[in-house]
């Protein structure tokens, strides 16, 4: 039975993934950092629905770099990690200060590089580990107001598109799953107005479903999906890029 660890399942896209992987027989760590309210619930209603697969949660903050060990330790056998955990600062560059940028390239970039390089080994023990980042169309296209944000995301294809090649031979793929506009809470913040201006420009005449993103994810860990890694998979419909 294989079994991946999602970071963020707490959140919308994190909780989506679980689902989706779920239902294709995967065993799952559910990495919360606050909210163990909700990875308590999902991790009780994944195991009603599924008794023969095994779903634990797993605490840590991701803004601290030395989580990663953490999290790593409580880890036994592994084919997939997906990181979905996620946070933005919406502020001009200007008034970001450097512990909001540090914070969010600990969050999306730097622990889970190093959670990474801890379970590399667990990883290539199957011959098919695969490695799936939730990115965003900002890291192409990027966004004023949310620059540190945008360099991040940029920066999770780049990481993507380099390890790819050092672990290729191991059996692993590295990929970018990047949504643009997604109806999530953390995107709800913006108001109805603006979202209203944004789905407006949407060739799709629609916000993303967290399970529309989920179900690429899904795709990607599947055992059938050895030959693609390295890439950043936009998944906008038809919005910015």
């Amino acid at each position: 039975m294989s079994s991946a660890l999602i970071l963020g399942a707490s959140g919308d896209i994190g909780h989506a993934v679980a689902e989706e992987m779920a239902q294709n027989g995967w065993s799952l760590y559910l990495h919360y950092h606050e909210n163990a309210d909700a990875a308590n619930e999902l991790a009780d209603e994944l195991s009603a629905k599924y008794p023969r697969q095994d779903f634990f949660t797993v605490a840590g903050d991701l803004r601290d770099v030395n989580s990663a060990q953490t999290i790593a330790n409580q880890l036994f056998s592994l084919d997939a990690v997906i990181v979905a955990a996620g946070m933005t600062y919406y502020e001009l560059f200007r008034d970001a200060s450097v512990d909001h940028m540090t914070a969010l390239m600990r969050v999306h970039l730097l622990t889970p590089m190093a959670l990474l390089n801890l379970v590399q080994d667990k990883l290539a023990e199957s011959g098919r580990g695969r490695i799936v980042f939730i990115g965003s169309v900002y890291g192409a296209s990027g966004s004023a107001m949310e620059v540190t944000y945008s360099t991040v995301k940029g920066a999770q294809s780049a990481f993507a598109k380099a390890y790819a090649q050092e672990v290729a031979s191991l059996g692993l793929t590295v990929n970018v799953v990047a949504p643009g506009a997604v109806a999530t809470k953390m995107n709800k913040e913006f108001g109805k107005e603006a979202l209203e201006e944004v789905k407006a420009s949407i060739p799709a005449g629609r916000f993303a479903t967290a399970s529309d993103i989920a179900y690429f994810v899904e795709s990607l860990v599947d055992a059938r999906a050895s030959y693609v890694t390295g890439q950043t998979l936009y998944v906008t419909g038809g919005w910015l890029r």
